[in-house]
C-alpha cells in the first residue's frame, strides 16, 4: 500500500494535513475529495511518499550517498540541512519495476520471528535482528517500516494492516493481532503453519495437475502431428498408383485433409473457452461459482473441501478466546479459508444466525451446509464438553493428515489416468500404421 498526504486549508485559513494510505493514486484522489468535501476544505496539496536518493557533504569533508523515504523533495533537503550536511543534491529514485517478496521470505520473517519468540527475545530485538539478516530489499524496507510504527506506538493491526500486499490478508490481521494477544509466540507460530501448510497444499496441487496437464498437451501435440504430418506423406503415395486404402487409413487421412483445412477454426475453439473461463472465474461472481461447484466434483473436489475446513479450524482454534461467541474469529476463519462460497455461508448464515436469533455455534454452522459430518461433530463434542477450542485443533490436526494422505492417492490416480492415455495413443498410432505398412499393390494380369 503507497502512502499519501493530504495538506488543505479549512475556511477560517487553518491548516489541515493528514495521512493515508491507498492503493494507487486513483483511490487517494477519492480519499482526498471526500475529506475536501466532509470538512469544507480547500485542497493544496495531494502528495505520494517516495524513495529519494541524495548525495550530501559532512562537515568534514566526506561525501556520503544514501536514500530516504519522503513525500517532496523539499523534506528531504531540509531534513539534510539540520543535520549540517552542505552540497546537497537531491533525486527521486528511478523505480523500473518493484522487488517483490516471495511467500518463502514471508514464512521464513514469521517463523523466525515465532522461534525467537520462544527464546524471550523482545520484539524490538527480534526486528533487529531479521533486518540484518534479510537480503531482500522490499523485504528490509517492510520490516524497517514495521520497527518504526511499533515504536512510535501504533496498533498492531495498524501496522501490519499497511502490508497486506506482502503477508496476506490473513497473515496481516494475525500478525496485528498478536502484538496486542496475550500469547504472542503462539500466534507466530500458528500463523507460520498455516502459510507453510498453504504454500504445500498448493505445490503439491500444481505438482499433481501441472504434469499431467504438459503431458495431455505433449500426447495431443504428437498425435496431431503424427496425423497431419507424417501420415499423409506415407498415404498419399499409394493415391498415387491408383491404390485402394483400408477404411482405417482412408479415415485417418480425410481427418488429416480436415484438420489442415479448419486448424485456424480448431485452433480458436480450444483457446477463446480457456481465455473466456479463465477470464469469468476472476471476476467476482465467477469465483463465488467456481468455488461452489469446485468443492463436489470428485476426487479433487473432497480434498480441497477438508482443507478448507482444515484452515478454518486451524485459524478458530489459535484465535478463540472461549469466552462469547466469538463472531470476529468465526469472520477471521471463514476469511482464511480461501473458498468464497464457503465464506459467503459462513457470514451469511452462521454468523447472522448467531447475532440475529441467538443460535449456538454448532446449530449455525450446520445449516450453512458447507462443514462435514465429521466437522459438525467435532465442533458439537466441544461445546458439550467445554473443549471448543482443543477440539478445532484436532479436527486440524485429522484432517491435515486425512488430506495428505489423499494428494498422494490423487496424484497417483491422475499418474495412472495419464499413463493410460499414453498407452491409447501408442496402440492406434501403432494399429494405423501398421494397416498402412501391409497395403500391398494389386499384382496387373
Amino acid at each position: 500500500m503507497a502512502q499519501f498526504r493530504y495538506i488543505g486549508f479549512a475556511p477560517n485559513g487553518r491548516r489541515v494535513q493528514a495521512e493515508f494510505e491507498a492503493s494507487g493514486l486513483k483511490e487517494a484522489k477519492k480519499r482526498a475529495e471526500f475529506l475536501r468535501t466532509s470538512r469544507s476544505l480547500k485542497l493544496h496539496e495531494l502528495s505520494e511518499k517516495k524513495i529519494w536518493q541524495f548525495k550530501a557533504k559532512k562537515s568534514s569533508g566526506k561525501i556520503i550517498d544514501g536514500e530516504q523515504d519522503a513525500f517532496t523533495k523539499t523534506e528531504v533537503v531540509e531534513a539534510l540541512e539540520r543535520l549540517g550536511f552542505t552540497d546537497i543534491k537531491v533525486n527521486k529514485k528511478l523505480v523500473l519495476f518493484k522487488q517483490g517478496v516471495s511467500n518463502e521470505e514471508v514464512v521464513n520473517f514469521i517463523r523466525l520471528s515465532a522461534d525467537l519468540l520462544n527464546q524471550k527475545l523482545s520484539y524490538d530485538e527480534i526486528l533487529t535482528l531479521l533486518l540484518e539478516d534479510t537480503t531482500n530489499q522490499r523485504m528490509k524496507e517492510v520490516i524497517k517500516e514495521i520497527q518504526k510504527d511499533l515504536r512510535d506506538g501504533k496498533e498492531g493491526r495498524e501496522v501490519y494492516g499497511k502490508h497486506v500486499d506482502i503477508f496476506g490478508k490473513f497473515a496481516s490481521y494475525m500478525l496485528g493481532v498478536a502484538t496486542t494477544s496475550g500469547n504472542m509466540a503462539q500466534v507466530f507460530e500458528s500463523t507460520a503453519k498455516f502459510l507453510e501448510r498453504d504454500a504445500n497444499f498448493k505445490k503439491n496441487l500444481r505438482r499433481s495437475l501441472m504434469m499431467p496437464a504438459i503431458t495431455v498437451l505433449a500426447i495431443i501435440g504428437v498425435v496431431l502431428f503424427y496425423v497431419g504430418y507424417i501420415f499423409p506423406a506415407t498415404a498419399e503415395m499409394f493415391l498415387q498408383f491408383d491404390i485402394e486404402l483400408p477404411p482405417m487409413t482412408a479415415a485417418t487421412l480425410d481427418l488429416s485433409y480436415w484438420l489442415k483445412a479448419n486448424w485456424i477454426l480448431i485452433t480458436l475453439s480450444f483457446i477463446v473457452p480457456i481465455v473466456g473461463f479463465i477470464a469469468w472465474i476472476k471476476t467476482e461472481r465467477g469465483k463465488f461459482l467456481m468455488d461452489k461447484y469446485l468443492i463436489r466434483i470428485p476426487i479433487m473436489g473432497d480434498l480441497i473441501h477438508k482443507t478448507s475446513i482444515e484452515i478454518f479450524a486451524r485459524v478458530f482454534f489459535t484465535l478463540y478466546s472461549g469466552s462469547g461467541q466469538n463472531i470476529d474469529v468465526i469472520r477471521v476463519a471463514s476469511e482464511a479459508c480461501r473458498n468464497t462460497y464457503m465464506e459467503h455461508q459462513i457470514k451469511a448464515v452462521a454468523i447472522k444466525m448467531m447475532l440475529e436469533d441467538g443460535k449456538g455455534l454448532v446449530e449455525s454452522m450446520e445449516a450453512t451446509g458447507v462443514f462435514t459430518h465429521t466437522a459438525i461433530s467435532r465442533f458439537k463434542l466441544g461445546v458439550e464438553s467445554g473443549s471448543v477450542r482443543e477440539n478445532a485443533r484436532q479436527l486440524a490436526d485429522y484432517y491435515e493428515t486425512q488430506t495428505s494422505y489423499k494428494m498422494e492417492s490423487m496424484i497417483d490416480t491422475i499418474n495412472l489416468i495419464i499413463n493410460f492415455l499414453i498407452m491409447i495413443a501408442l496402440i492406434v498410432i501403432t494399429i494405423v500404421s501398421s494397416e498402412a505398412a501391409i497395403i500391398k499393390p494389386e499384382t496387373p494380369y
